[in-house]
């Protein structure tokens, strides 16, 4: 019997238009502060964060989710005999975590993670991504969590470049 599998497609994440810019600075500060003592986040910056990615949203105010739902959607066709979901890495919700407990509770037994951060060098996708994925595994020690990083940086060229010959 096959294993269920998941994909599950992460994308950064973006700040509503109409999200007032105070709570995204408040927000920013304490988690700098956070990490420059190395402490666990606090209530408040835990409250800021889950209003942020629950703030109402729609095409007009987050057209970096309208984008990233839309690859996903296109995505999510070629992809066969898969469950698949979409995650954020900040400011939109669901956060990693959640994508992948709600595919666990599911029955997924493998799932693939990718990231349309595509370049070294970004914290999201070489730090944070993994360290989620490692206490993930702890979480569930019989599901199988693969992250499908780090890209071929010649495919993606081979990307740009089919995208800007588009323009030549």
């Amino acid at each position: 019997m096959a294993k269920a599998k998941g994909v599950i497609l992460v994308g950064h994440g973006g700040i509503p238009k109409d999200c007032p810019q105070e709570l995204v600075t408040k927000l920013k500060r304490l988690e700098g502060q956070r990490r420059a003592a190395h402490a666990p986040p606090s209530p408040e910056e835990l409250e800021l964060d889950k209003k942020i990615r629950h703030w109402p949203r729609t095409d007009v105010t987050d057209s970096y989710q309208a984008g990233l739902e839309s690859v996903a959607r296109q995505l999510r066709t070629r992809l066969k005999d898969v469950w698949f979901a979409v995650a954020y890495n900040e400011f939109c919700t669901p956060t990693l975590e959640e994508a992948v407990n709600d595919l666990v509770a599911r029955g997924a037994e493998q799932i693939i993670v990718a990231t349309t951060m595509f370049t070294p060098g970004g914290s999201h996708s070489e730090i944070e991504i993994p360290e989620i994925l490692d206490r993930l595994r702890l979480e569930h020690p019989t599901v199988v969590l693969r992250y499908a990083w780090p890209f071929d940086l010649s495919a993606v060229a081979d990307l740009l470049h089919g995208q800007v010959e588009r323009f030549v």
